[in-house]
């Protein structure tokens, strides 16, 4: 069996198993109640050095966190809707959440604890050695671990203090601004974004209510990001073009790699979260009144000769970059239906390429 086709049936085999032992709602659940019963954001705000760096300075902490079996990258965004949620703007961080218990901080990750990556699939020995909520609170434990050592802790998300004993404390982490902790000795702390705020864009908060945050990849969500981040920086580019990115700026500012990027925004566009730019409607109406008004003119033909991009008259021919519109109205399906739905229809599709 080819390698791709395994993944995708690897990783819709790990979402059946987030459904059939009914931990995904729950999850859901317990973020639902912490908005609920917290400041009820419409979106959460991210500064831009999570993600963006020079091509001179060190990689931004958001492409350190790609690990595809990790759950680091979602922890760090989970705490910051968590701090979105019960802080107010300009608060620093300071939390008494236990990492165990009603909404403790294993209650917002879903993890597929029967999954053996070595095996490629499910089976009884590690559901009899592994409970959902052992398992959850390993991977949380992993998370600040990874979080922490973030460019060789230069770059820490977070700061996880020492008992007496040297063992770490884990429910008393701190958490640390989207670039890090800073080079002081004294680390920076998470501060919720004021109003305005620059250098920082923003996500809905469906991203997280609706499971996205669960299901998509560590590389699927950097690449959303990135996408994010473009759409609001150039919302004119954005509504007329859509975005994208070459490899210059896409290796050199966000040290995204070619094929991650490429299978990411494929999978993001199978999930509805991304679309193609599409004509504006006066122009579609107007070539269809032209067709019913004309022998022999196509509308259909006729609009595929109309560039997606923006370019000068007279421009040489050159590599474009496949450009996207954000489709933010995906985020309010349920996530671990749609990604389920897109996961098959990726499957059945590269089947019938198998099958030629």
């Amino acid at each position: 069996m080819p390698k791709g086709l395994t993944a995708v049936d690897r990783r819709h085999r790990r979402l059946k198993e987030l459904q059939d032992t009914g931990q995904f709602e729950p999850v859901n659940k317990a973020l639902q109640r912490v908005w609920e019963d917290g400041r009820r954001p419409d979106r959460v705000h991210l500064r831009l050095p999570l993600l963006l760096s020079r091509p001179e300075d060190p990689a931004p902490p958001l492409t350190q966190l790609l690990n595809p079996r990790g759950i680091a990258l979602r922890f760090y965004l989970l705490a910051v809707f968590e701090a979105h949620c019960r802080l107010e703007p300009g608060e620093a961080w300071t939390s008494r959440r236990a990492l165990t218990g009603r909404l403790g901080w294993s209650d917002f990750v879903a993890v597929d604890a029967a999954y053996s990556s070595q095996k490629g699939y499910l089976h009884d020995e590690v559901l009899q050695e592994r409970d959902g909520q052992s398992c959850r609170v390993r991977q949380v434990q992993g998370a600040l671990r990874t979080l922490e050592g973030v460019g060789g802790g230069g770059q820490a998300l977070v700061q996880v203090p020492r008992n007496k004993n040297g063992a770490r404390d884990y429910a008393a982490f701190s958490l640390m601004p989207e670039g890090g902790r800073g080079g002081t000795l004294t680390p920076d702390r998470y501060v919720l974004p004021e109003p305005g705020t620059t250098r920082a864009f923003s996500i809905p908060v469906d991203f997280f209510l609706q499971g996205w945050v669960q299901v998509l990849t560590p590389a699927e969500v950097a690449t959303w990001l990135v996408l994010q981040l473009l759409s609001q920086a150039f919302p004119g580019k954005h509504a007329k073009w859509g975005v994208y990115l070459y490899a210059n700026k896409r290796e050199g500012y966000f040290r995204l790699k070619r094929d991650s990027y490429e299978d990411s925004c494929n999978a993001l566009r199978s999930f509805g979260l991304i679309r193609e730019p599409r004509l504006p409607e006066s122009v579609v109406a107007a070539a269809q009144s032209l067709e019913s008004a004309s022998e022999g003119f196509s509308a259909k033909d006729f609009l595929k000769t109309i560039p997606l991009k923006e370019a000068p008259l007279g421009a040489p021919p050159k590599y474009e970059a496949n450009r996207h519109h954000m489709s933010d109205e995906g985020l309010r399906k349920p996530a671990l239906k749609a990604c389920m739905q897109g996961l098959t229809f990726r499957r059945q599709r590269q089947r019938q390429r198998l099958m030629g």
